[in-house]
């Protein structure tokens, strides 16, 4: 039969060898043998089992007193009710812990998406941008998950089989707003004159990149920075969208500054220009 020093007892339980001894000392699990000559302890395979599961009780909890109370049980159905009681106790530490973890996780989700917004209030950028005509979505509003993974899909059939041939579009979508309107867009490389387009004039836009969480935040701020600093109020603001993992997108929010054409015309008026 196996013997285990304290040493390897210890290592054995994850404890340390005070430990062992203080066990002892309390008569909670003593070793089956003793030296006389050197008093060295040592213990048996069973033993081991019976640290292991003084150690599991006391990680639920439960104080040494009771946990030497059961080890002390002769009777073994009350041992095996005990350990049943116990085991229904785990479980619930368990759904408790998941549960705390549960929302742990969600609030370090939501601490880092306004920690992001954070990070890019320093990073408004002015960038120039070319021309764009761009189609806009008759239903779709606001970016999902569904209408992403197909959106080309969605305008080809907007614009109908008769006019499909004279449609192509960029691997580019955004949200188009004004006067509180949104509308879902892609940005053509091939059209004909129709409803839903309309041209993104070239010329300056003040750009920053921020999570969904902070759409609404970041244009009001860069509408802000835009008519303190640029003496702007554009009519329109664009919301491309930035892919950034398979099921993941942020943004980068474009206000028009000016210098590169006249703002298009209010929802619903004209049409864009060849």
């Amino acid at each position: 039969m196996k013997r285990y020093t304290i040493k390897e007892a210890a290592e054995a339980v994850g404890v340390t060898n005070e430990t062992l001894r203080h066990y002892d000392r309390i008569n909670l699990v003593q070793p089956s043998r003793r030296d006389t000559w050197t008093g060295y302890r040592y213990y048996t395979e069973q033993d081991v089992v019976r640290l292991k599961t003084v150690r599991a009780l006391q990680q639920m909890d439960l104080p040494l007193r009771e946990i030497r109370q059961v080890m002390a049980y002769d009777n073994l159905e009350d041992i095996v009710a005990f350990l049943e009681k116990a085991e229904r106790r785990a479980e619930e530490k368990i759904a408790s812990l998941e549960y705390s973890l549960e929302k742990i996780r969600l609030a370090r989700q939501d601490y880092q998406a306004k920690l992001l917004a954070r990070e890019q209030e320093d990073k408004a950028a002015v960038r120039r941008l070319p021309e764009r005509v761009i189609l806009l979505s008759e239903s779709m509003e606001q970016p999902t998950l569904e209408n992403l993974w197909s959106y080309q899909r969605h305008f080809y059939n907007q614009v109908g089989p008769d006019r499909r041939e004279a449609f192509s579009f960029e691997d580019v979508a955004g949200v188009y707003r004004e006067n509180g309107v949104s509308r879902l867009f892609a940005v053509c490389t091939r059209y004909e004159d129709g409803a839903g387009l309309r041209t993104l004039p070239a010329g300056d836009y003040l750009c920053a990149s921020c999570a969904e969480e902070a759409r609404a935040d970041t244009e009001k701020r860069l509408r802000r920075l835009a008519s303190a600093e640029y003496s702007a109020d554009p009519a329109f603001t664009v919301e491309q969208v930035v892919v950034t993992a398979l099921l993941n997108w942020s943004y980068q929010v474009q206000i028009y500054l000016g210098s590169g054409g006249d703002c298009p015309p209010p929802m619903g008026a004209g049409r864009a220009e060849d």
